[in-house]
């Protein structure tokens, strides 16, 4: 079965515009994502997380490795035909309405007009906007613009979502709605790759996670494996893991100090 994310020794570096100094952000990363899993990308602020994205995407170019989806090299636009994405910062014309929104979005896929409205109703509904349709984006709370993203991003009905901070702006209510969403996407087997700072989500929902620190994999697999027994939860293994120091030791005899990443 074709792995639906391949990431394979892929580096992305950037020039600074200042000191024209090359630095590298993403360091050699090799994983892939399997069908009908969701997927945890972690990392502090700066880890490489949405360089990586940004290369799935179409957005940035690598300068060494390769990455493809559904077995297409990411950098044909082919590629992302089956992929549905919501951003850490939604940005959408305020002057629309969200029913007015998702239908321009669904005439980009090229979904019919029947199509576009059974779409738009179940959507909304799914995200609990169906009160605020016809509401200007502009007058939309910043958890509300964060939940019409994630009906855009379900729009087209993907085989593959990748969500950048999904539960950014939620509530808890908001936060316990994208989990829901996210294991209704599961069942359905579709693959959900996501980045949060929220662990205990991250936890509750994913089957297998990526640790990210400074541009390397630090670990790889389910939480079960990559966590000590000196660590409470996937927030303290997440901190032993890129060196907090006041990050939990783990005993001498729970293994090494670090859990080096599995086979991708």
């Amino acid at each position: 079965m074709t792995e639906v994310i391949q990431i394979e020794q892929l580096v992305v570096t950037y020039r600074d515009t200042e000191t024209r100094a090359t630095r590298t952000v993403v360091d050699r990363l090799t994983f892939t994502v399997r069908p009908g899993e969701v997927f945890g990308f972690l990392g502090p602020n700066g880890a490489g997380k949405t360089s990586t994205m940004n290369v799935l995407l179409g957005f940035t170019h690598a300068a060494s490795g390769s990455a493809s989806i559904f077995g297409v090299d990411v950098r044909q636009p082919i590629a992302r035909q089956r992929i549905g994405y919501l951003p850490e910062m939604t940005y959408y014309y305020k002057f629309l309405t969200a029913e007015e929104l998702l239908r321009a979005y669904g005439r980009i896929f090229g979904l019919d007009d029947g199509e576009i409205r059974r779409r738009t109703d179940e959507l909304l509904a799914l995200v609990e906007l169906e009160a605020a349709r016809r509401r200007l984006i502009r007058t939309y709370s910043k958890g509300m613009q964060q939940r019409l993203g994630l009906a855009q991003a379900l729009l087209n009905q993907p085989d593959l979502l990748i969500l950048d901070e999904p539960t950014s702006g939620l509530d808890p209510l908001g936060r316990m709605k994208v989990r829901e969403i996210i294991l209704r996407q599961k069942a359905a087997g579709k693959t959900v790759f996501f980045s949060s700072h929220e662990l205990g989500e991250v936890e509750s929902v994913c089957d297998r996670v990526a640790i990210l620190h400074r541009g390397e994999l630090k670990a790889l697999g389910p939480v079960g494996e990559i966590k000590h027994p000196a660590d409470g939860n996937l927030e303290q293994a997440f901190l032993r893991l890129i060196g907090w120091p006041g990050a939990p030791k783990p005993a001498s005899d729970a293994g090494p100090a670090d859990h080096q990443p599995t086979a991708p």
